[in-house]
């Protein structure tokens, strides 16, 4: 038991930037066959080639999550063209701003329908295949410190996170009969694309005058003094899809840098 992931199948969705990015570069730098998939094509061809050209092993490929037909044929590309899946990493995610009473029923199914819903279907499908193989794996959802506390201006952001824990821990009671693991990430404040999403979310519902000033003041407390880079999440996302967390299984690990102490 170790914590390689050398020659390992691995799956990644929402890989073509931010965090997804940085896992999957992480993960091949490792030894890991990586697949790279994202809604966005030329992003996730883009990272692929990238990570190739680093000496990685990558392909990009394009996933819906919301849509079940395209995940089923996003796991059997992979396992055409690695011969397995040892790992899946439910990642893709969208943020949406809005003030609580203003949160429309559209804008809570598209939260819910991609944070959620898309893991739903990714830990579903993964889990039917793992099983069929019969060698147990590893399914890892990307939660985030939203999923332990809701704030309001992102309340159906938070409500779609605390959706991926529960999925985690209760997918985890469902397969660990057979093998396998099932645990999640929760990321803090992270310099991302989508951050700058939500400082903009921020400005235009009038919370904040500034750009950066929602990032700035969710970070200010951050006991390690600074917030997180996406590969900050590399190390957590090496061992949860390795042997080393063999015993591990329904946690939802905090990586945020000590903002959130539970």
């Amino acid at each position: 038991m170790n914590n390689s992931v050398k020659d390992r199948s691995i799956i990644i969705t929402g890989a073509g930037q931010g965090i997804g990015q940085s896992i999957a570069a992480g993960l091949a730098r490792a030894g890991a066959h990586v697949i790279v998939a994202d809604i966005n094509a030329d992003t996730a061809s883009k990272t692929a080639e990238d990570i190739s050209a680093a000496g990685g092993k990558a392909i990009g490929m394009t996933v819906d999550v919301t849509n079940r037909q395209s995940v089923t044929e996003l796991i059997a590309k992979t396992v055409e063209k690695n011969g397995k899946l040892d790992a899946m990493f439910n990642n893709a995610g969208i943020a949406h701003v809005k003030k609580f009473n203003d949160i429309t029923e559209d804008d809570w199914h598209r939260v819910m329908d991609v944070n959620a819903m898309g893991v739903l279907i990714g830990t579903q499908e993964a889990a039917k295949h793992f099983i069929a193989q019969g060698k147990g794996g590893k399914i890892i959802n990307t939660a985030s410190i939203a999923g332990k506390q809701g704030y309001e201006p992102l309340a159906h952001y938070s409500a779609s996170k605390f959706a991926v824990v529960a999925l985690t821990q209760a997918a985890a009671r469902a397969f660990g009969k057979h093998k396998i693991n099932v645990n999640a990430i929760c990321p803090g404040v992270v310099a991302t694309d989508m951050w700058k999403l939500i400082d903009k979310g921020f400005v235009d519902e009038g919370l904040t005058e500034r750009d950066n000033e929602a990032f700035d003041g969710f970070s200010a407390d951050i006991l390690m003094g600074r917030p997180s880079r996406p590969d900050d999440m590399v190390g957590v996302s090496i061992f949860l899809a390795s042997s080393g967390s063999d015993y591990m299984t329904g946690q939802s690990l905090m990586v945020d840098g000590g903002m959130v102490l539970v």
